[in-house]
């Protein structure tokens, strides 16, 4: 007997918490979300890599919730539990997948939709049978289960994973879950089996990505150590042929002053450091993203426009 989506929020084990909620009864799962579609705006975004957002931009759905729940999340508004977010019904979603569509974007670029991918997985069925030949972006954290990865791999054409944390210990500290680096490793490897790499790579964004993987990695004021161990066990487990992503965007969020951790901007010496030790591998795919603690990539989603300088 088949399983409808609805019925795979009961008793939910979607994502690696394996928290069991009865989703579809109205109960939040630890993603902070029940089974109503909740988002936290839909944009052609620019703001992505160029391989990603080209001259006319990326179709962005960033959903609310987080399986994640890093405590600095610059998406902390909609990915933390305070509600923000509009409440979709699945028609309607599709229905703002087609008005990207026909306004020209690039991909449909899916924020965090790992709660929600029994349903989003229909609706990217639904779009395929009506001609939609777009590439699919499962934008994620890196936190999926196998059993995801395999099923979405039917229907994306990119996957745009971040790989957070090595160390373990941070990890426990940041989202709680210090097996995340196993976790996102096989996730990871499951990805670049199943699409491998993103092609084609043109870093000026005249030809944008068709299909593939690339690893995005944020660099944390202070933790130098977890970033290099980061590009150390990339290097050792795909080569230098990985597409890499490397962000100096961090800011402290709120929740890190009240934490006395991780509260300060990322420094051009740690940056630095980490892109030499990235070139000293011989990655040769790697954006490097410029500017430290950037305005621009710290969202407003209490407004109609999240991303006003973008």
């Amino acid at each position: 007997m088949s399983i409808s989506p609805a019925q795979r929020y009961q008793s939910c084990h979607l994502c690696p918490r394996g928290c069991g909620a009865d989703r579809l009864s109205g109960r939040k799962g630890f993603c902070g979300e029940g089974a109503v579609l909740r988002l936290g705006t839909t944009a052609i975004h620019f703001g992505e890599e160029p391989s990603i957002t080209g001259k006319r931009g990326s179709g962005t759905l960033f959903f609310s919730g987080c399986s994640c729940k890093c405590f600095f999340c610059q998406n902390h508004q909609i990915s933390q539990g305070e509600q923000l977010g509009k409440c979709m019904t699945e028609e309607a979603l599709l229905d703002e997948m087609r008005r990207l569509v026909r306004a020209g974007v690039h991909n449909l670029n899916f924020v965090t939709a790992d709660h929600y991918w029994p349903t989003v997985l229909e609706l990217c069925r639904t779009l395929r049978a009506e001609g939609c030949d777009l590439p699919f972006l499962w934008n994620c954290s890196g936190y999926e289960t196998p059993e995801m990865v395999d099923e979405l791999s039917d229907v994306v054409d990119i996957f745009l994973p971040d790989f957070k944390f090595m160390n373990p210990d941070l990890a426990e500290m940041c989202m709680g879950d210090r097996n995340y680096p196993e976790i996102a490793l096989h996730a990871i490897a499951e990805m670049v089996d199943r699409k491998g790499f993103l092609r084609p790579w043109d870093a000026s964004g005249e030809l944008t990505a068709s299909a593939g993987t690339m690893v995005r990695h944020l660099v944390l004021p202070g933790q130098l150590r977890n970033s290099l161990t980061v590009l150390d066990i990339l290097h050792d487990a795909f080569g230098g042929r990985l597409p890499l992503s490397l962000m100096s965007q961090y800011m402290p969020m709120p929740e890190c002053a009240r934490r006395g951790f991780l509260n300060t901007r990322l420094t051009e010496r740690e940056f630095t450091r980490v892109r030499e030790h990235a070139e000293e591998l011989g990655f040769d795919h790697v954006y490097f993203q410029l500017g430290l603690g950037d305005d621009r990539f710290a969202p407003d989603f209490t407004k109609e426009n999240p991303f006003p300088a973008q």
